[in-house]
């Protein structure tokens, strides 16, 4: 980054991270959507470039140190709430989400003007992309193993980047939603930070190289062929939402909640109910695990984690439909209220 061009103030910054934060811990919201409204898109991917070759100003680490606290303050304080909410009222969340990906539109389609050739095909196929990935991922699930948690961080942490692309989407295809995001709430934290730690780390120290080797090649890229690619990221946009249906619900809604999940795996397992209230809570008695035990005997702690994330489309009501796209809209508005007013971003750096 040059001398002159001005940094961005630190409330926008702040702002930047804390939106940043909050669409990664969400399937279907890209934190790279949320930061382009912001008007900060080009300048973060400018900083990490710069940051990864060992060569950052002063302003760009105050940048980075601003920007990231922000996301930090949003991931610990508020990703237990937002895993409950899109387990528990998936319709309303995703309709919400929607919008608010969809408030990315207008800035991808201005920057990627004029939509020449090269730039049509390369929107067909970042939606073909992200075709590819919502089919051939929606229903698996990925073994929690160290290379494969460090392989998704790498992913999901270098997608997150991009406008359209949600990290966190990516961990619920691949089945690992709701262990890697509740892991890092502050309550998970504090009752096993050892599991949180086995957990998360792998998926931070996959992140960091994700992130650094994507930036490079944004910054890059978008220097060189901008059109292009500011069309290819609004296909990646268009296509995440294919897997964004908001009618649907889980098959196995009680198994969304880790306590419920646990305590089944506990009773399954064998061990003595009081044991499993002390560690569970007194909701556990005799009559409930004995129904646990018997709805789903013969399954291993993997099969109930995937039946956790199996979900069924439902017939939504008129009033759903009418709220749905009340909440769209709402989020579409959301989107572009904050990106109203930016004025232009400096580049990334050379």
């Amino acid at each position: 980054m040059s001398k002159q061009e001005p940094s961005p103030a630190i409330a926008r910054t702040a702002l930047g991270g804390i939106l940043m934060g909050l669409a990664n811990l969400v399937p279907g919201i890209s934190g790279g959507t949320m930061i382009l409204a912001v008007g900060l898109y080009e300048r973060f991917i400018g900083a990490i470039a710069e940051a990864s070759r060992l060569r950052p100003s002063f302003a760009t680490l105050r940048f980075l140190a601003v920007f990231g606290l922000g996301a930090v303050l949003a991931v610990v304080t508020l990703s237990g709430i937002l895993v409950d909410l899109v387990i528990h009222h998936r319709w309303i969340m995703y309709s919400l989400f929607v919008g608010m990906t969809l408030g990315g539109v207008p800035e991808l389609l201005r920057a990627a003007r004029p939509l020449r050739l090269a730039s049509c095909l390369a929107l067909a196929a970042g939606f073909g992309v992200m075709l590819a990935v919502a089919f051939a991922l929606t229903g698996s699930r990925l073994p929690e193993t160290t290379p494969v948690l460090f392989l998704a961080g790498a992913i999901a942490a270098s997608s997150m980047i991009l406008p359209g692309v949600s990290g966190s989407y990516l961990l619920l295809l691949f089945g690992l939603y709701e262990s890697v995001v509740g892991s890092l709430s502050a309550s998970r934290i504090l009752e096993d930070p050892v599991a949180a730690a086995w957990t998360v780390g792998p998926v931070i120290a996959g992140a960091g190289l994700g992130i650094a080797t994507l930036s490079n090649i944004l910054s890059a890229v978008l220097r060189k062929y901008s059109g292009p690619t500011h069309a290819g990221l609004l296909g990646l946009l268009l296509g995440s939402l294919l897997g964004l249906w908001p009618f649907q619900d889980p098959v196995h809604p009680e198994l969304g909640n880790r306590s419920v999940r646990k305590a089944t795996v506990m009773v399954l397992a064998g061990e003595p109910a009081a044991q499993i209230r002390e560690k569970h809570g007194e909701r556990f008695d005799d009559e409930s695990l004995a129904a646990l035990a018997e709805r789903y005997a013969s399954n291993t702690p993997g099969d109930l984690k995937r039946m956790a994330n199996e979900l069924e489309r439902f017939e939504p009501s008129t009033k759903q439909i009418a709220a749905a796209l009340g909440l769209l809209l709402a989020g579409f508005a959301l989107t572009r209220l904050v990106a109203r007013g930016n004025t232009a971003e400096p580049k990334p750096a050379s």
